[in-house]
């Protein structure tokens, strides 16, 4: 045996002679290099929030260029907080004091308002988009689970888990109207074409369909097990209702309120996106790890794409046709090629990401990790091309996790205003 060998445990043979691997080295090091090429390409930087801040939902100001997110973790420095970032820096302007567990977010594009709908204290706090000062904070009821805004009657709908939607006025900010929905609501939509409020009744399988003009019920339509999601279709004026404890899909005619169609997708349906420039929609199959794609026009499933662990959020950016999903248990988020179905890349994030909001100028996806109190934002820079990342380049592609110091550092900045 050569001196520069040496015999382990179990018959193991080692070496010290670093030519043997010289090879091995290179390839190491050109792998590393392309790595660091794809993660550039997409993840621009992440916010790191105080630890435990639980960031839970986020919404986009169109008119200021703000994102909004609610933090709804334990953090005594940030919980019960709604962090603003600049869309144009990413840099934290604002943090402002909101409600107890707030758990979801929609903007008012006719008066530039933010609502942040707080579970722990039944209230909903409303922030002024151009000052970041709260105008006030009005009660609805405990349980607040989800928001839509109505911007034909310049309305703002809170659904709370006892079976209550409030509608909030959005030009005075007053409870103008409290519709009674089904058990547990817990998802809304708003449908242009029909000027109609949709509510998910999860506990009632059911959904509640609301004039958007006098806040009266028009009908409830029986749906599957457990509807979780909502969105809609304004090509086709259709309703699509994510329903968990059945994996299926009913799509609704946004006309007559009639059930199309059901859809079969995979395990524990629980998020829904609608891609206007392919005439598709999403769906996060969270139990399955899928992500299903149906064709608005034909209500069929057109391609099942593989996502990561426990994928429970979707967004598609118009600007690159691509949706991306939020998985959870991986930590991570797969794009999806909205003209093709093809994975285009997969981007590591903080931990249990949760939601995600996309921001037009520039164009990038942020990223809200519940338990990683952070915020990842992503850029698609690449113009296009196509990266196929496997599961191994995935793991060692990962962001290395924040040092204790380096987060406190930005915790420290971010409550004096920066980042």
């Amino acid at each position: 045996m050569s001196p520069n060998h040496v015999r382990g445990p179990h018959n193991l043979v080692f070496t010290n002679d670093h030519r043997a691997f010289g090879p091995i080295v290179v390839v190491l090091v050109v792998v590393g290099c392309w790595l660091t090429a794809v993660s550039a390409q997409w993840l621009e930087t992440t916010i790191y929030l105080p630890d435990s801040s639980g960031p839970m939902a986020l919404c986009y100001n169109s008119r200021q260029n703000k994102v909004y997110c609610a933090n709804s973790g334990y953090s005594p420095a940030a919980d019960s907080t709604v962090t603003v970032i600049d869309g144009a820096t990413n840099q934290v302007i604002a943090i402002v004091t909101a409600g107890r567990l707030p758990t979801a977010l929609c903007y008012n594009t006719q008066n530039s308002k933010v609502y942040c709908a707080n579970e722990g204290s039944g209230n909903v706090t409303v922030i002024d988009g151009a000052t970041n000062q709260v105008i006030i904070t009005v009660t609805a009821g405990y349980g607040l689970w989800a928001l839509c805004y109505n911007p034909q009657n310049n309305k703002v709908y809170a659904c709370q888990l006892d079976g209550r939607v409030t509608v909030i006025d959005g030009a005075t900010n007053q409870v103008i109207a409290t519709v009674i929905a089904g058990n547990w609501p817990r998802a809304l939509c708003y449908n242009p074409g029909s000027n109609r409020v949709y509510s998910a009744n999860w506990g009632s399988g059911t959904v509640t369909v609301i004039d958007g003009a006098t806040n009266q019920v028009i009908t409830t339509v029986t749906v599957g097990n457990q509807p979780k999601a909502l969105c809609c279709n304004p090509q086709n004026n259709k309703v699509y209702c994510a329903n968990e404890g059945s994996g299926s899909v009913t799509v609704i005619d946004g006309a007559t309120n009639g059930v199309i169609a059901t859809v079969t997708t995979g395990y524990s349906p629980s998020a829904l996106c609608y891609n206007l420039q392919d005439n598709k929609v999403y769906c996060a199959n969270e139990g399955g790890g899928t992500v299903s794609v149906i064709d608005g026009a034909t209500n069929e499933v057109i391609a099942t794409v593989t996502a990561g662990e426990w994928p429970g959020a979707l967004c598609h950016d118009p600007q690159h046709n691509k949706v991306y999903c939020a998985n959870s248990n991986s930590g991570d988020v797969t794009v999806i090629h909205g003209a093709t179905n093809g994975v285009v890349a997969t981007i590591a994030v903080g931990d249990r990401p949760t939601a995600l909001t996309p921001s037009p100028n520039p164009v990038r996806v942020y990223v809200a990790s519940y338990e990683g109190s952070s915020i990842s934002v992503l850029r698609d820079s690449g113009g296009g091309i196509e990266e196929t990342m496997n599961d191994e380049r995935r793991s060692h592609g990962r962001p290395r996790r924040a040092s204790p110091e380096s987060k406190q550092q930005a915790a420290d900045s971010i409550q004096g205003g920066t980042v």
